[in-house]
Order: C-alpha cells, then sequence, then structure tokens
C-alpha cells in the first residue's frame, strides 16, 4: 500500500511530521553576544548542524557540520546511545544534542561515537582522539575540560584533546558510571549521570549497577538469524538499579554522597551551580515523600533543605530545584490546590496560574512556562484551553511575557530571551530573539509548510469542564452527522488538546477522509490543577469515563454519528482504545490500539507505581486498570467489536509481549481481531514507508469497521 509521493502521509513521514528543519535546542551566552541551536538543512535532511545566531543582526553561521566532520561517512550508533534516543524519543541524526561551557564559547557533542568540540565565537570545530564509544560529553564551566562517558567510564580531557583518562571505571559487568538509569531518562526527565561543578574542579558522578534488575529479551523475528539482546527492564513490584552518587575530583579522589538511599532511592534531580551547595532531589519508591538535600562536597554529608509528602504522588519538574542567585530555593509544589512557584518557603503564584516548568532564575525574577489555573472563571469559548504562556514572577507579582493565543516556552541568558511560539494559525513554531524584551532577530526555520490547515474548535466538554479539540472535514459545510473518530493520549504526561497548528496535522487528515475527529484530554492529563492530574490515583479506567463524557456532550453541539464511534491511540492512547473496545462497546464500535500497555504489570516501576501502587498490595488496582490478567480478559463487554493491535517488534518501553498476550485473551475468548506487527520498529515509527502506511491501514480498518467501504 503506497500513496503518491506528495501525499501527507508521505510528506508526514518523511520529514517527521514536519519537524525536521526546525530550530531547536537553544542556549543563550551569558552576555547576550550569541545564541546556538540545532537545525539541519531542509525540510528533508535528518543530520542536524550546530548553528550560532548573533543577536545583534540576525546572522547565522554553522558551527559544526556533520557531513562535513564525517567526511561522508554513515553515522555509526553504539547499542547505548541508540538507547539513549530512544529514551527521548529522538528519531533525527547528526549532531542531536550538545553541551556549551558557562560562557557559551566551548560546545561539545558526540558523533558516530567519536567525541568533537567546537569554537562557537570562531565557527570551526575539530575532533579530539578519545576512546569511544563517547556518550554526552559535556565541558567544564570554564572550557578548559570536556568529560564524557565511554565503555560505563566517567572520562576527562583537556580542551586541546591532552590528558584524556577515566575518573572511574565500572568495577564489574552491569556497573557503568555518568548515564542516567532506564527509568530515570524514561520517566523522571532526567536524561544525565553527572555534572561540572562551577568551579570545574570535580564532578557529582552517577554509578549505576544495573544487576539487580530483571532481564528481558528483544528478539527480532523477521531476522531469525540475529541473536536477541537483553535489556534491564523494572517491571513494576520488581527491584530497580542501584544508584548511588560520588563526588570525584579530576585528580581521581572521590567521595561517596550519603543520603538514606534505602527510603529514598530514586535520584531525581541534580543541581550545581555558583549560588550554592550541590542540590539534590530524592523520591521515596512509593513517591509519596522526597528529599532536597544540600551536598557538603569535601564530606558527601547531606543535610536537608525541605521536605515534601503527598498522599497520592509528588510530581516531578522541569527547572527545579535550583537556588537563586541569593541562595534561596526554587522548586515547583502543590499548595492549597494548585501547582504553585516557590521560592524559599514562600509562593509567589496562585491559584490563578499552573505552573509547569521553570526556564530561568535571575536575581529579579523567576522565569516560568505556565497554563491557567482553576481560579480563570471559565467562558464559553474558553479563551485559554490549550495555552502555556511564558511568565516573569517576584516578589512584585506576575507579568506575561507571551502575548498570542498559543503554546510558548523559552531560554533565557543575561537581557537575550529566546521564545519558541507555536499557534493554531501558524505551522510550526516561530522563534523569536528578544533583547530586553524587544525582538531583535528570528530564528529561519527550514521545515516544510504541512499544506494542511486543521480546522479546529478548541472547547470544553461534558460537567467537568473537559479540554476538548473538534475537528471536522475541510470540505465539510452540511450538517449531516459524521462518523466520529476519538483520538486521545488521554493520560500521564501527554496533553494533546494544546493550541498549536501541528499538533492536529494528523488528526486533520483523518478528519478530511470523513470523520468528525475528537481530541480530550479528561482527568490525568496535565496542565489543569494537581487535582485533575492526580484523580486518576489507583484507577486509570476514570480517562475511559471523561472521553465517553465528552463525546456525549460534544454531540449535543456539533454533528456527531454517536452510532459509529471508533477510537485510535498510541501507548496509553492505544491501551485506552483497547479498554474503550472491550469495556464500553455500547458506546465504541471498533478500536485501534498502538503499542498498548495490556498488563500493568509489565511496565516499569516509577511511572506504574507512581498511579497504581505496589503491585503485590494493590493487585485489585492493576487488575482493574489493566486489558488482561491471568485469567485472560479483564471485565470484557459484549458485545465484541473490531479491534486492530499494531505494536513494534522491538519496542523496549512498551514489549510487544503486550500486544502478543491481548491477542492470545481475545483469540482464547473468541473474539476476532487483527495484529499489525512492525518489524524493527520501537516506540517510534520513524521509518517513512512504515510511518505512511500505517495511517492508510488505520483509515482502511476504520472505514471496513464502521461500515463506510
Amino acid at each position: 500500500m503506497t500513496t503518491e509521493p506528495d501525499s501527507f502521509p508521505r510528506r508526514h513521514a518523511r520529514t517527521q511530521r514536519f519537524t525536521l528543519g526546525a530550530p531547536r535546542a537553544f542556549s543563550a551566552a551569558p552576555d547576550g553576544s550569541r545564541v546556538a541551536f540545532l537545525r539541519s538543512g531542509s525540510g528533508t535532511d535528518r543530520a542536524n548542524s550546530l548553528w550560532v545566531l548573533d543577536p545583534a543582526d540576525g546572522t547565522e553561521r554553522v558551527a559544526a557540520d556533520p557531513r562535513a566532520l564525517l567526511g561522508g561517512a554513515t553515522e555509526h550508533l553504539s547499542p547505548e546511545e541508540r538507547a539513549r534516543r530512544e529514551r527521548s524519543r529522538e528519531g533525527s541524526a547528526g549532531i542531536v544534542g550538545y553541551a556549551t561551557d558557562t560562557a557559551l564559547e566551548l560546545a561539545s557533542f558526540a558523533l558516530s561515537g567519536r567525541l568533537f568540540t567546537a569554537e562557537l565565537r570562531a565557527g570551526t570545530a575539530r575532533e579530539l582522539p578519545v576512546p569511544g564509544p563517547v556518550i554526552d560529553p559535556r565541558p567544564s564551566p570554564d572550557g578548559r575540560y570536556v568529560a564524557y562517558v565511554a565503555e560505563g567510564a566517567l572520562r576527562v580531557v583537556g580542551a586541546e584533546g591532552e590528558g584524556d583518562r577515566a575518573l572511574a571505571e565500572p568495577e564489574s559487568e552491569g556497573v557503568g558510571y555518568g548515564l542516567a538509569e532506564f527509568v530515570a531518562a524514561e520517566e523522571m526527565g532526567r536524561s544525565r549521570g553527572f555534572w561540572w561543578a562551577p568551579e570545574s574542579d570535580r564532578l557529582l558522578v552517577a554509578r549505576v549497577d544495573d544487576t539487580p534488575v530483571r532481564r528481558w529479551w528483544i528478539s527480532d523475528p523477521a531476522h531469525p538469524e540475529r541473536e536477541p539482546h537483553h535489556v534491564g527492564y523494572p517491571a513494576a513490584g520488581t527491584a530497580n538499579a542501584d544508584v548511588r552518587l560520588f563526588v570525584i575530583g579530576l585528580d581521581g579522589v572521590r567521595t561517596e554522597v550519603a543520603w538514606d538511599r534505602a527510603r529514598y532511592p530514586y535520584l531525581a534531580r541534580v543541581h550545581w551551580s555558583e549560588a550554592g551547595a550541590p542540590l539534590l532531589l530524592v523520591q521515596a519508591r512509593d513517591q509519596h515523600s522526597q528529599l532536597f538535600l544540600a551536598v557538603d562536597p569535601e564530606s558527601g554529608a547531606t543535610r536537608m533543605v525541605h521536605a515534601d509528602e503527598d498522599p497520592t504522588w509528588l510530581e516531578l519538574f522541569a527547572g527545579v530545584p535550583c537556588w537563586t542567585p541569593s541562595g534561596q530555593l526554587v522548586r515547583i509544589a502543590d499548595e492549597g490546590g494548585a501547582r504553585v512557584l516557590a521560592v524559599g518557603e514562600r509562593p509567589l503564584t496562585g491559584a490563578q496560574l499552573h505552573v509547569r516548568a521553570v526556564l530561568d532564575v535571575s536575581d529579579q525574577d523567576v522565569l516560568v512556562a505556565a497554563s491557567a489555573g482553576e481560579e480563570v472563571p471559565p467562558s464559553s469559548d474558553s479563551p485559554e484551553t490549550g495555552e502555556v504562556h511564558v511568565y516573569r514572577v517576584s516578589e512584585l507579582g506576575v507579568e506575561r511575557v507571551s502575548q498570542e493565543p498559543g503554546v510558548h516556552s523559552a531560554v533565557r541568558a543575561g537581557d537575550v530571551t529566546v521564545m519558541v511560539s507555536a499557534t493554531l494559525n501558524r505551522p510550526g513554531s516561530r522563534v523569536q530573539v528578544l533583547r530586553d524584551g524587544k525582538p531583535t532577530a528570528t530564528v529561519t526555520s527550514y521545515a516544510e509548510d504541512p499544506g494542511l490547515s486543521p480546522r479546529v474548535t478548541l472547547t470544553e466538554g461534558g460537567a467537568r469542564r473537559i479540554p476538548c479539540a473538534v475537528l471536522m472535514p475541510r470540505d465539510y459545510h452540511g450538517d449531516t452527522p459524521l462518523p466520529v473518530l476519538l483520538d486521545p493520549y488521554g493520560g500521564p504526561h501527554g496533553p494533546r488538546v494544546v493550541a498549536a497548528h501541528n499538533a492536529y496535522l494528523t488528526s486533520q487528515w483523518f478528519a478530511d477522509q470523513g470523520f468528525a475527529v475528537v481530541v480530550a484530554d479528561g482527568r490525568g492529563t496535565p496542565g489543569r490543577s494537581p487535582a485533575w492530574e492526580k484523580a486518576i490515583h489507583q484507577d486509570f479506567t476514570l480517562s475511559l469515563d471523561d472521553q465517553i463524557e465528552a463525546l456525549q456532550a460534544l454531540a449535543e453541539h456539533h454533528p456527531l454519528d454517536l452510532s459509529r464511534v471508533a477510537i485510535r491511540g498510541w501507548s496509553f492512547g492505544g491501551w485506552l482504545a483497547g479498554l474503550a473496545v472491550l469495556r464500553r462497546p455500547d458506546v465504541f464500535h471498533a478500536g485501534i490500539a498502538g503499542a498498548p500497555v495490556t498488563d500493568w504489570r509489565l511496565y516499569d516501576t516509577h511511572y506504574t507505581e507512581r498511579y497504581l501502587g505496589d503491585p503485590a498490595a494493590d493487585p485489585a488496582a492493576y487488575a482493574k486498570s489493566s486489558l488482561i490478567t491471568d485469567d485472560g480478559l479483564s471485565d470484557a463487554a459484549e458485545p465484541h467489536r473490531p479491534l486492530m493491535i499494531v505494536h513494534g517488534l522491538a519496542d523496549d518501553n512498551v514489549v510487544v509481549a503486550h500486544a502478543l498476550r491481548l491477542s492470545s485473551a481475545l483469540l482464547a475468548a473468541g473474539r476476532p481481531h487483527e495484529v499489525l506487527p512492525l518489524s524493527g520498529v520501537t516506540h517510534m515509527t520513524p521509518q517513512e514507508q512504515v510511518a505512511e502506511n500505517l495511517l492508510l491501514l488505520q483509515v482502511d480498518f476504520l472505514k471496513r469497521s464502521l461500515g463506510l467501504a
């Protein structure tokens, strides 16, 4: 099954959802003289180069071109680097990440397992000959050294290539230094495993012992001649990796950092700046309590700066904890029913804002990303549905920096701010460089125009005011009810109702095939209030209840044919689609479950235990929220509805056992279904033909199942 070269499915796949060629990963020099970023050469080019922009005149120049540095050779990635990219859902190539010194003079990055540096002021790049394969190289704050990981060892080399040496080497198989363990990278948002001291004389280094973690084997049935590879996967209720932290000097002298690791085994965050002592955030395994700890680098002793407790769970946030320049603790906390920014022990925001991340901290203010909180009065047109804005917060009050409706984020250093803005009426994102709040330059994007403008209405549905997006076919001008396709993610960390053009491209394409498409963010999705997110504690099925409530409420005002309703989704959304078909066949008439979690006992510790608890102590919560149990299908209702199950055989996040066990249970129950195995595909589907044909096969299935073919 193929399409014309310029069809939307083909272009959507070729451009990696129209993200290729868009600038990203911005860093600004403290003196305002440079902005560094990554960008590929066109909307179909996967290989990112490192660029530098001059905010004064907007000129852009290449600081490092991966093709030139590799001499045109094909990139080769180590298994460790592939795993890192899978954890971050990185599908591009070339320079996919970089780090810099404090002054933004020196950048370092890995290409094909080799170490490169770039002089950002001069615009020159070169390779440093060191042992590989190199992972996550990071310059020291003063730019004199580069630390990196190779073969499980944390190594350091002079910025000129001199004096390469190992500071910490693995003592045995399964032990490694300087990289994040699986659950930290996949679930905690911590992708790093080492941190430089601001004086550039030592580092904090994580030591990960993966040997306690249960081993799973992932094979490629399409290539039986290849050996399966084993991965350490900490499924719910099983052992995690043992994580310790050391202060290691450039002379190799090490001091272990001491905290109650038995009570607080999760190293969730590490921060080390000139403003204060190294700062850790450590969590209990049940995530009901956590400590903010200051570290004495000389002795390794820690002292408690702050403690949090929550009877449901404690969320982790980007950019915190950290210190203000004056040494006050900056954190995001759930207080008084709101998600607030706190500096010291004082909340600086209230229930009008729902703070999502800290973007920068200066001696005048804190820059945050936030959405509207619960105190914002509802209105009929829901003016801020799906919006995220940038705010300056200080003891004097709150000032919104971003103005146009949309989704905004920012990077700031000194008086320069890089503002990234996506809106509903403009494809992609616009990146502006501001100095003292005034635009001075716009970063060029080479991303392709999708040639598709979503016909989307942002609204709210039901008594709970569930955020919704409704998309109609672009050529639809009548009032005849249309078959409905729900297109949710519907779960934690994955908002789908956002005020951004490109977020709805695939949904609009499905709408143009003759569907009214509904996207709903029910309880459990982020961006509204702590209570909204935490309502799903020990019961994921509330997510399905909200999809149904939103659907039925929207049908009162939109031409939705409730006799022909389908649902599709991926990952949590795939689980939700399977749950809808199995539990509520009175509402849903067909479903497509992509990479679904079918038995929550098979998903990882930090994520699953946060929401459902310990499977040994809370088996009923797992059984209720799973599609299958040891006894077969869980609470499946009649009549049975058509279900397509799609899964990548190489998925190491939601392993294909989920799909295969669901298929076996459906077969045992005499329920017809379709299984689409994707050979060589992980939790992502970056392959162009696979991604393209996957869309086409889904449309064919939906039309057949709803009697539209």
